[in-house]
């Protein structure tokens, strides 16, 4: 049987280069294998921050597997798999390598390597066929399926309707000059989304309702309308323009189809309270959890008792003056995590009049002693790029805000069903972020300072402290 043989083939090229710093390569392989062959859906949970060399586990069965498959990866995987882990392959057994085609077209190419732009163009065109589907990055695919589904009208688009239909330039003008006012009018937000509500979008809609054929994108935008859609806009208030998008709420929804009639294996780095499989509609037939071995040592963590909460007046100020001294005396890099832009900028600002050139914002180059200001998105993304940090900093934990458009139809679409839209839906992807953020100190050691208010002062702060355990409370702080 498959399980049988790439299990072999795991443990020979285990043994030749030496013991594993991850426990369960063979228990993956073999998972994957069976899935493989039973052609069945199949998720792996991984504790998030897991070492990427599990990554070798699922690639043997895939190697030694006959059958036709579709594997998808974000850029940095790709990159990853190119470069070490199939080489690696290849390096360890000729029998193993792993061939794998890029391009639209792949023929009767047994692999075939796809980005989530190319799988959902594949879908839409028919051109998956039977390939079973092998997605290693579950817990990026409701984001990454919903960029791929985005609709985007930039500037140039409207010119580019108007000569397409130049009776309705009057009209377009106008709809045009309102959406300007709303958009560059509204409140600054932290990432300069602007939402969309019905009403300013209904003039627009209803204009083309009654045309006939439409340049791309305006025939998708006009297509995909609906309860399962929300729109926004990207505000440059340095040009005073703004870029219109439309996006899915449930991208597999949207998709629907897409895991039936084929094999489908799912891993993902998701915390015991994510509800990833959930929202993405995931009902697998097989649903295992590979935890890490127990720590030795517990997590050190500085959370004061008494901080003020993220929106009173004083919060600036408590910052600013708590990362004085957690930098203080530090000999490794600091990481501050802050997702709003205006406090990151006020606090970096404030840190390098004390600390000079070692303050840095989302720079993948900083100092060995350097404090690097970032959004949690930035650092999880390039967290792998950069040296390890002694300590993390965590100026406001990474709940979703609902000044988020997105975030916000969310919300108010579980709000219409009589859900708890926090600890549902906020609040889990939350203790996910924070869990992947911290890793590197998990495995390598460091400190970890949370000066969010809301830990001490919300009854849901529990299950943040809980989601990091085991962990130990520094009630001073001292240089590492």
């Amino acid at each position: 049987m498959l399980e049988a043989r790439a299990h072999d083939q795991l443990k020979a090229l285990l043994r030749h280069e030496g013991a594993g710093r991850w426990p369960h390569h063979l228990s993956l392989t073999r998972l994957v294998g069976r899935s493989l062959r039973r052609q069945d859906h199949t998720l792996v949970r991984l504790v998030p921050g897991t070492d990427p060399s599990w990554l070798i586990g699922l690639l043997v069965p895939l190697a030694l597997s006959e059958a036709p498959l579709a594997l998808v990866v974000s850029e940095p995987l790709r990159q990853r798999l190119l470069r070490v882990e199939l080489p690696r392959l290849k390096a360890a057994d000729p029998d193993l390598a792993l061939p794998c085609f890029e391009g639209d077209d792949p023929g009767d190419s047994r692999v075939w390597l796809l980005n989530h732009q190319q799988l959902v163009q594949a879908w839409q065109q028919n051109r998956l066929g039977g390939r079973q589907l092998v997605i290693p990055e579950v817990e990026q695919l409701d984001e990454q399926l919903r960029q791929a589904l985005e609709i985007r009208l930039a500037p140039e688009h409207w010119e580019q309707l108007r000569r397409a239909h130049p009776r309705i330039e009057a009209a377009l003008l106008e709809i045009h000059q309102r959406l300007n006012q709303r958009i560059l009018s509204h409140p600054r937000t932290p990432d300069g989304l602007v939402p969309i509500a019905d009403d300013a979008e209904a003039p627009l809609r209803h204009l083309l309702a009654l045309l006939g054929s439409l340049p791309d994108p305006w025939q998708r935008w006009r297509e995909q309308a609906g309860q399962g859609w929300t729109s926004m806009a990207q505000r440059d208030a340095r040009l005073l323009q703004w870029t219109l998008q439309r996006q899915p709420l449930e991208p597999l929804q949207t998709l629907s189809g897409l895991l039936q009639q084929r094999g489908a294996v799912l891993i993902g780095q998701l915390g015991p309270d994510s509800t990833a499989p959930a929202l993405l509609g995931l009902d697998p037939d097989v649903c295992v959890e590979l935890g890490d071995p127990p720590l030795a040592d517990p997590l050190p963590v500085y959370a004061p008792l008494r901080q003020p909460l993220p929106n009173s007046p004083d919060y600036s100020e408590h910052l600013l003056s708590q990362c004085r001294r957690l930098v203080l005396g530090q000999a490794g890099l600091s990481v501050v995590l802050l997702d709003d832009n205006l406090l990151r900028h006020r606090l970096a600002s404030g840190l390098a009049a004390e600390f000079g050139r070692r303050v840095v914002e989302e720079t993948t180059a900083p100092d060995s002693n350097g404090v690097l200001c970032c959004r949690w998105r930035w650092w999880l993304e390039h967290q792998s790029a950069l040296p390890l940090p002694d300590q993390v900093i965590v100026a406001l934990l990474p709940i979703a805000s609902l000044e988020d458009p997105l975030t916000a139809a969310q919300v108010q679409r579980l709000r219409q069903q009589g859900r708890d839209w926090f600890r549902e839906r906020l609040l889990p992807d939350g203790l996910t972020r924070l869990q992947l953020g911290v890793a590197s100190l998990r495995r390598h050691g460091g400190r970890l300072a949370i000066l969010d208010g809301r830990l001490r002062g919300r009854s849901w702060g529990r299950q943040v402290l809980q989601a990091l355990d085991p962990w130990l409370q520094l009630s001073r702080l001292m240089p590492l």
